[in-house]
């Protein structure tokens, strides 16, 4: 079995008692105060992911412009 299957099966079966234990957990380890600055940065994170792919989408479907030595080139024609 890889390993994406074995991770999809260990999660996949979580039940409402397991996540609240997770997050009591999560809690003890990290703190109250911790939590909101964790999140902060992950959602930090993610923005610039979003960001960042929407940069790249944009510059793949963007027509390619000439080069400056090109328009020089056809200006001293």
């Amino acid at each position: 079995m890889n390993t994406l299957a074995a991770i999809l099966l260990l999660f996949g079966n979580l039940g409402t008692t397991e996540v609240i234990i997770i997050f009591v957990v999560i809690l003890l380890l990290f703190g109250g105060k911790k939590i909101p600055e964790l999140m902060h940065g992950l959602g930090k994170g993610v923005r610039s992911f979003k960001k960042g792919m929407n940069e790249i989408e944009e510059e793949i479907n963007t027509p390619p412009t000439p080069d400056n030595k090109e328009k020089s080139k056809e200006e001293q024609k």
